[in-house]
């Protein structure tokens, strides 16, 4: 049976942990799609209410950040393991208390101002996750096997979203409409303070990182990653935006796609990504593992590459209003994704020493979400209302993965996944 220090037993408390925070986290971005712009800004008109919701949406994507600094400053000072505790609570109370606001129709404004203030809530809670959940099952495992160990948090992400969007997709099927708008969205967002017990309980069973305890703590962490690692956080930033873009696009913007410019029914585009997501939850461990075999940069680069194509396909199948080639689209373009989001976790936690590793990681992947996802779906939704085609949409996405090619060559560290730990 696995002990309280195996990497078995860190990876899966992570891989649960990232799960329901990404769950909580998609939530919110799926319904800003489907019901908050009606619910929380009913005076504007369709398009205007759901660049509203996108808006609040992307609110979380700046209180990353800031909650990267935060909690990787304690991260790297206090521990790993009290940290993931914390985030774990401050993500899961957001979401149920999301679950509970009244409309617009009852409150008026103070609606969406609580709406946005939750949301920002949930951002500071990701912000500190990510780097934290990547971080135990690297530091826990051997070096051998980093890029394996470390995709499983990332694994979160779509296990987070198949459930999420599982729960909307059953909910939007069995409810008409108006008891959808009224109360059935609400149920996922309040089922999030249940689940969070069952993290929390895996979470404070597994012991703090044994290379955490064995380096000299900095004082001011977030300092010293500036000092000594400016080229590691500008490598991580620039590798993350793309990723971030495409995905965003491939699934946010898919929502507002298919129901404003198709007129299909939500279920099209849920039942797809939920396909896409399903497939993913074996492809990332595949492709963390694979880079541990041929180098973290190759694996990364074949993803990249291979989504800078697919974006041009994508809105072409969409077009066809075909259900078999709109999952196709959607699956193909997830698998893309997969490539790059495999080692990404990996290959940004290598760029720092162990002693700034919580603080650099976590910056450098945070910051870079204000520029990708959080601008992706509102830029996307912008261009097609500017310029009436979707070439321009998939232009953007091009631009975006050259930059991510970018900070995969300036990456300061060899292209290997042996990589010797420094402290």
């Amino acid at each position: 049976m696995p002990t309280a220090s195996s990497p078995r037993r860190v990876i899966v408390a992570g891989l649960i942990g990232t799960s329901l925070e990404w769950y909580d986290f998609f939530l919110y971005t799926t319904a800003s799609t489907l019901v908050f712009g009606k619910l929380f800004f009913p005076t504007f008109d369709p398009l205007n209410a759901t660049l509203l919701a996108l808006a609040a949406n992307a609110v979380a994507f700046v209180a990353r950040p800031l909650g990267g600094v935060v909690f990787g400053h304690f991260g790297d000072r206090a521990g790993r393991k009290t940290v993931l505790v914390v985030t774990l609570l401050i993500m899961g109370g957001a979401t149920f208390l999301i679950g509970l606001l009244p409309g617009y129709d009852t409150i008026g404004v103070a609606a969406p101002v609580l709406l946005v203030t939750l949301r920002f809530v949930q951002g500071l809670g990701l912000g500190g996750e990510w780097g934290g959940a990547v971080i135990m099952s690297i530091e826990h495992g051997s070096p051998e096997r980093r890029g394996f160990n470390a995709s499983w948090p990332q694994v979160g992400v779509p296990a987070g979203y198949v459930l999420a969007t599982a729960l909307l997709t059953l909910l939007n099927a069995v409810l008409p409409d108006t008891a959808f708008l009224a109360w059935g969205w609400r149920i996922p967002f309040l089922l999030s303070g249940a689940l969070v017990l069952v993290g929390l309980w895996v979470r404070l069973r597994i012991t703090e990182s044994p290379l955490f305890e064995q380096v000299d703590k900095a004082k001011m962490p977030l300092v010293e990653v500036l000092r000594r690692h400016p080229r590691a956080l500008l490598s991580a930033f620039t590798a993350r935006i793309g990723v971030d873009v495409a995905f965003y696009t491939f699934t946010v913007y898919l929502f507002v796609y298919i129901d404003k410019t198709l007129h299909l029914e939500r279920s099209v585009g849920l039942t797809a990504l939920l396909i896409g997501s399903a497939l993913q939850l074996a492809l990332i461990p595949l492709f963390g593992a694979l880079s541990d075999r041929i180098g973290r940069r190759a694996v990364y680069l074949g993803g990249v590459v291979g989504a800078a194509v697919w974006v041009f396909v994508f809105f072409p199948l969409l077009d066809t209003k075909s259900f078999p080639l709109i999952a196709l689209a959607t699956v193909v373009a997830l698998v893309t994704h997969a490539a790059m989001y495999g080692p990404q976790a990996a290959f940004i936690a290598e760029l720092f020493s162990t002693r700034l590793r919580y603080s650099g990681a976590s910056m450098g992947y945070q910051v870079a979400g204000i520029f990708g996802g959080a601008l992706a779906p509102i830029i996307a939704l912008k261009l097609l209302d500017i310029f009436h085609s979707t070439l321009a949409v998939s232009l953007y996405v091009l631009v975006a993965l050259a930059v991510t090619g970018v900070g995969l060559a300036i990456a300061p560290k060899p292209d290997d996944a042996r990589v010797v730990e420094t402290v």
